[in-house]
């Protein structure tokens, strides 16, 4: 069986802010199918360290960025671990990526290269009589490992793909840091991870990496476009032969609306009843005849909260109401909180419950997702699976994923939500209004439910593609 490192900066269940988790801590049992092995190296925040019951050390390293380290290897939740045990970079309270300040850690570039010269060091060296065939590298965090790799005396190249979660986040430093970080100076250029005076780590996995992907075929179009690209468009059009968009899934065995112990289960829309009683009275909201649409998402500009805000009173003018559970920028924050305190058919919760959003799902008739970009999107497929029909913008994963409710696909019988272009506050409320009209026949509704419901919303097509892909990349010079 052929053997794959996938480094990450966080993985469900074990740290999760983001889909990033979701999708790591997924890919290893998807790609067992396909004749892969996984091993995911992860950094050893507290909660990660805590969960190693059984542990062993297989790496030790005096100095690494300011201290010392250990690489543990372990088994949790089924999934092969390697943890960076770097106590100086990650035994801290807080969130991963931010202090109690709320700002990032200002050793983030220190914390996450420790993290990438570990993943080239196991590329390079291996791990016992243990090497990877491929590095499976995500997001910024890991970008640097090819860079590293490069740099270090390896008896054979170990080829590196990196899959890009959201290019909003680059991880940079200044260039007064390069000689900690470990750097070569040759890469401190244009064609290198210079960018704009400083260091670029997302720009250095785009350029030395590889192969990249992304988590959707649209988003891999919309990447290489100004209005997406977030000023690395071009770095990515000159790598396009090298770039391609592979759609995320979810784990079906934890999002199974017949076996989720946090519900009450059910396999047809008409048994989703009893569901959305409870998280009407949950959310101490009214038993109306309008549809309950839910909210589950971080709250920042990019998701389009602002715009749903706005799009808000159409909405509960036409019997809808709203369930969010959420956290992020505190002023929208504080706009949501006024919201409910002024719409009785708003409710809303600040923070973050895993089991929570499992009943809001299950309850929700629909379920909101308006972002202004969005590279895949696992909420929008969390909703297919429980029969809460999904409102969306039409842009990355989201166009991918969702087959909207126009009149063509209604009478073809394959409609699965609602999607709005521009995205707007009033293309958003003339979708929800769409979605009230379905709503009220009881029928048609029932039908596009049962067809979101059977959607494919796994791994089952999307791991062949990264098998492939892997495969592809031992034939890479």
């Amino acid at each position: 069986m052929r053997q794959a490192l996938s480094v990450a900066s966080e993985c469900a269940p074990l740290i999760k802010t983001g889909g990033l988790a979701d999708v790591a801590g997924a890919l290893p049992a998807a790609m067992l199918e396909t004749g892969w092995k996984l091993r995911t190296l992860l950094p050893g925040y507290p909660s990660v360290i805590a969960a190693l019951k059984r542990k062993r050390v297989v790496r030790e390293d005096a100095d690494l960025m300011g201290g010392p380290a250990r690489l543990l290897e372990a088994t949790v939740a089924g999934l092969d671990l390697l943890v960076l045990d770097a106590p100086h970079l990650y035994d801290r309270k807080g969130a991963i990526y931010l202090g109690p300040d709320g700002k990032d850690w200002p050793d983030n570039p220190e914390r996450f290269a420790a993290l990438s010269w570990i993943a080239a060091a196991i590329a390079a060296e291996g791990v016992g009589d243990w090497r990877p065939d491929v590095m499976h590298l995500h997001d910024w965090q890991a970008s640097l490992a090819p860079v590293y790799l490069r740099e270090m005396d390896a008896p054979a190249h170990v080829p590196s793909l990196l899959t890009i979660h959201n290019i909003a986040f680059h991880g940079m430093a200044p260039a007064s840091r390069l000689e900690g970080l470990r750097l070569p100076p040759s890469g401190f250029q244009p064609d290198g991870f210079e960018y704009y005076g400083a260091i670029n780590a997302l720009k250095a996995g785009l350029v030395y990496a590889d192969k990249l992907s992304t988590v959707s075929p649209t988003y891999a179009r919309e990447l290489m476009l100004p209005e997406f690209g977030m000023g690395l468009d071009g770095v990515l059009r000159s790598r396009r032969a090298d770039l391609v968009g592979i759609l995320n899934g979810i784990d079906e065995s934890f999002w199974d609306p017949q076996t989720d112990p946090e519900i009450s289960p059910f396999k047809s829309p008409k048994k989703k009843a009893v569901n959305r009683a409870m998280l009407i009275e949950e959310f101490g909201l009214a038993h109306t005849d309008g549809p309950l649409a839910v909210v589950i998402s971080r709250l920042t500009e990019q998701k389009g909260l602002d715009l749903l805000l706005d799009a808000l009173p159409a909405f509960v003018a036409r019997g809808g109401q709203v369930a969010l559970l959420g956290s992020g920028d505190a002023a929208l924050e504080a706009a949501w909180r006024n919201a409910a305190d002024g719409m009785p058919q708003v409710s809303v919760r600040i923070g973050y419950d895993e089991a929570l959003s499992h009943r809001m799902m299950a309850g929700g008739d629909a379920v909101i997702v308006p972002s202004r970009f969005e590279p895949c999107g696992l909420t929008q497929l969390y909703g297919l699976r429980y029969g809460a029909i999904p409102v969306v913008a039409m842009t990355g994963g989201l166009a991918d994923t969702v087959i909207r409710a126009n009149d063509a696909a209604l009478v073809a019988d394959v409609a699965t939500g609602f999607q709005f272009f521009p995205v707007t506050a009033d293309s958003l409320a003339d979708a929800l209004g769409r979605l009230c009209d379905l709503f009220a026949d009881k029928p048609a509704w029932e039908r596009m439910q049962r067809r979101a419901m059977r959607h494919p919303v796994g791994w089952s097509a999307s791991a062949p593609r990264y098998a492939a892909l892997y495969e592809s990349l031992g034939q890479h010079p």
